[in-house]
């Protein structure tokens, strides 16, 4: 029997992809070519790419995970296989469609402990769900807050990402990952908790 307190990373990953999908379906045409630095952290902090390229640099991530899951290198399916132009005409589409994929993937995993072969390194797949899920969860965050949306996360997510990142927020500052923790407010809802501990603005 499945223990109802422990997170399943499964269903969190779920979860977390369709909050990005819910923010990306809230993007106005006039919208891709927002300039995305004020809000939106990535591994470059000089550059200010565009919407577009954010969004479309997670639809890249997603397009890899029904591979990953399964345990296929990116060798083996080929380095270039998702590179380029994945949104198209219709990015909300497009977006959409790569995440279902993901989520169907992410469902049918039966081993949490099979190796994913990332590009930087090999990963048991349920430490590859939770890089995809603190990963996706922030950017619905960000994208949203750039848009002038509401940026709530679901209750279940925020509560999973917060109890990982409480263990393992100081291991990723030591990758590089995660800039300093900020202080949270003394009134913090949790999902400010979260941000604070992630270096993000709470509020």
């Amino acid at each position: 029997m499945t223990d109802q307190t422990t997170p399943d990373e499964r269903r969190l990953f779920v979860t977390a992809d369709e909050a990005l999908l819910g923010v990306v379906r809230q993007v106005r045409e006039d919208q891709w070519d927002l300039p995305t630095a004020a809000e939106v952290s990535t591994s470059r902090p000089d550059t200010d790419p565009p919407l577009r390229e954010i969004v479309n640099h997670h639809a890249y991530e997603d397009a890899w995970v029904p591979a990953m899951l399964a345990g296929r290198t990116m060798a083996e399916v080929g380095e270039d296989a998702h590179r380029g132009d994945l949104l198209g005409a219709d990015p909300v589409a497009a977006f959409e469609r790569v995440v279902e994929e993901a989520i169907t993937a992410a469902t049918a995993l039966d081993d949490l402990e099979r190796t994913v072969h990332c590009s930087f390194g090999d990963f048991s797949a349920r430490d590859f769900l939770w890089q995809s899920i603190v990963f996706r969860g922030t950017r619905a965050v960000e994208i949203a807050r750039l848009l002038g949306r509401d940026d709530t996360l679901p209750d279940e997510l925020v509560a999973g990402m917060l109890a990982y990142m409480r263990e393992n927020a100081e291991q990723w500052r030591a990758w590089g990952v995660l800039g300093p923790a900020v202080e949270a407010p003394a009134d913090a809802t949790p999902q400010e908790e979260l941000l604070a501990v992630m270096g993000r603005r709470p509020r």
